[in-house]
């Protein structure tokens, strides 16, 4: 109903078809029934009903062990944790000596630089007094002295002596490292849900934090740094060699439902660097210090270059909590995913997997096809064919020779049919029409090119230019039924009669009636149901013979005009 101009207080609706068939109902329901499931188990599987919110994190460590190594001209020394552990400048991360070159006794003097750090030279000249550069140890003095029994390089000066070393030492020196621990505190805050947590339960007292093991319990905060290499898929001995970077991830998925609350850290290790030295321009991970001191009043230092491996703690995870709105979000949805038994089931009708009449017939009642309005889409039919073809209305080119856009299968009227015969049946004692079934003897030299029957009359319009056949043969007025079916006077009124109950019988100047008739007649026999969005054209051959079996009293036809849209009306009035 319209309650303004504009139309907005109507409502549109999608036109559903239902297919009676136990097959499609039973894989229907199969489909449902499986989408369903699968809905479900994610819902409950990815807890998508819950509210979700970040976890924020602070992690604190702290590492235990003894080592007692051997220093090369050093001695024997015992290492604790305030000697192999650096405090890292990186946020959750602590580093472990596992491998050290060690120069004792460097004094601020001059010396030559070490090849092939420092440069090549003959003489005084090939030095450059002030220079250096980012691979030299020190400043050179524009002094050319032997750095060996067969080079002589620049001299410099710096902590002399310079380190000469560079390769680490194999086996690692501190392998002992293996074994000592560290303790991770890690304290999380989910805002959202104002809940606070940390990695030490509070089941765990100082005796269980002093005898757990990760070997038989997963939630012990205390790890054995070569579980932790060995866990990541690495080996410690060949790691301590030149260091590296392993990451320890602390994974917090929160479930803050009452039923089924349950919120506890699960631990991974996974290297971080690359672990192939031969792939790498500077490998594993080192760094230099050193530890000063004074002798007889000059300031000397040990230098150090110590190899070892960084372990990065990183905290990620969510908690959840259930949410009607996230609920009700996810369920509207999932919805769509029901479209998917539409568009498999539909797939299986449109192709081969199903039957093909079943198919075409679903086709037919789901499928509505609407041409251009602009467009004039005619059906002909040819008396040596069984399909009809659709062309468009053309005003150049001659309707029978136009190459049709596509041909579809005749469909017989079966209930015009049927009507005929029974009326034909009452008709079958009447003598036959009185018609002249050629008032021109000459129409065989009058021939239009491109008439194929022989008795079409030719036309100054192209869209009126068709014959009833496709090839040269005879015509379809000649057929024995074209008569009785088409011209008979008593079957048109019969079927006038038919269609309005109550009409007056045709008087004997009113053709216009009885040529709409004889037309409609013809297209229900040779068209059957014409095409939707389809005008049928009657042939100019099948015009002209009803025209002479009921002519105009001025003579004068309407014809096709150019001007209009052919229409259904149009056709049975005897203007195509």
């Amino acid at each position: 109903m319209w309650c303004s101009p504009l139309g907005l207080c109507q409502y549109e609706t999608n036109k559903l078809v239902r297919i009676g068939s136990v097959r499609l109902g039973s894989l229907k329901w199969s489909l449902n029934a499986g989408i369903l499931l699968f809905i479900c188990i994610m819902l409950l599987w990815n807890r998508r009903y819950q509210e979700f919110d970040p976890v924020v994190s602070s992690v604190t460590t702290k590492v235990k062990g003894v080592a007692k190594i051997s220093l090369p001209g050093v001695g024997e020394a015992v290492w604790d944790v305030v000697d192999y552990s650096v405090p890292s400048q990186d946020k959750n991360s602590f580093f472990v000596v596992t491998n050290v070159i060690v120069t004792k006794n460097q004094k601020q003097g001059k010396c030559p630089e070490v090849h092939p750090h420092g440069r090549v030279c003959r003489t005084d000249k090939d030095c450059e007094k002030g220079a250096w550069d980012l691979h030299s140890n020190g400043i050179q003095t524009g002094v050319c002295v032997r750095s060996d029994v067969i080079r002589k390089t620049c001299e410099v000066s710096a902590w002399c002596p310079i380190e000469t070393k560079t390769k680490a030492p194999r086996p690692a020196l501190l392998a002992a490292a293996e074994n000592f621990t560290v303790l991770i505190k890690n304290n999380i805050r989910f805002p959202a849900f104002n809940f606070i947590r940390r990695n030490i339960l509070p089941n765990m007292n100082d005796v269980y934090l002093r005898t757990c093991q990760r070997v038989n319990d997963s939630l012990c905060p205390i790890f054995r740094l070569g579980d932790i290499v060995r866990e990541a898929g690495e080996s410690f001995s060949e790691m301590a060699v030149e260091g590296g970077a392993i990451g320890i991830q602390i994974k917090w998925d929160c479930n803050l439902d009452r039923v089924m609350q349950r919120c506890l850290p699960t631990y991974s290790f996974r290297r971080l660097d690359e672990k192939e030295s031969n792939k790498t321009l500077y490998p594993g991970l080192n760094f230099r210090y050193a530890k000063y001191n004074s002798v007889n009043g000059v300031e000397e230092r040990t230098l150090y270059k110590a190899f070892g491996i960084r372990f990065d703690v990183m905290v990620f995870g969510q908690a959840g909590r259930l949410s009607f709105i996230q609920l009700i979000v996810y369920i509207g949805s999932t919805l769509s995913y029901y479209a998917l038994t539409t568009v498999l089931i539909d797939w299986l009708i449109g192709t081969s997997c199903y039957s093909a009449e079943v198919g075409q017939n679903y086709s037919e009642k789901k499928v509505e096809s609407v041409q251009d309005k602009q467009q004039c889409i005619l059906s002909v039919s040819y008396v040596d064919e069984n399909s009809i073809r659709l062309v468009k209305r053309s005003l150049k080119k001659s309707l029978q020779n136009i190459k049709p856009k596509s041909e579809q299968p005749r469909k017989e009227d079966t209930g015009h049919l049927s009507a005929v015969l029974c009326l034909l049946q009452q008709d079958v004692n009447m003598a036959p029409s009185n018609s002249n079934m050629d008032s021109h003897p000459d129409a065989e030299t009058r021939r239009p090119a491109w008439c194929e029957c022989g008795r079409c009359s030719s036309s100054v319009l192209p869209q009126e230019e068709l014959c009833c056949r496709q090839t040269d043969g005879p015509c379809i007025t000649t057929s024995p039924l074209f008569e009785p079916l088409v011209l008979r006077r008593s079957l048109l009124e019969a079927a006038l009669l038919y269609r309005d109950p109550m009409s007056p019988k045709p008087g004997p100047g009113q053709t216009a009636t009885l040529r709409h008739s004889a037309c409609s007649q013809y297209i229900s026999w040779r068209f059957g149901i014409p095409p939707s969005d389809t005008h049928p054209a009657v042939p100019r051959c099948c015009v002209r013979r009803i025209r002479q079996e009921y002519p105009s009293p001025d003579g004068e036809y309407s014809g096709f005009g150019t001007a209009r849209v052919a229409t259904m009306r149009a056709c049975a009035n005897g203007e195509l």
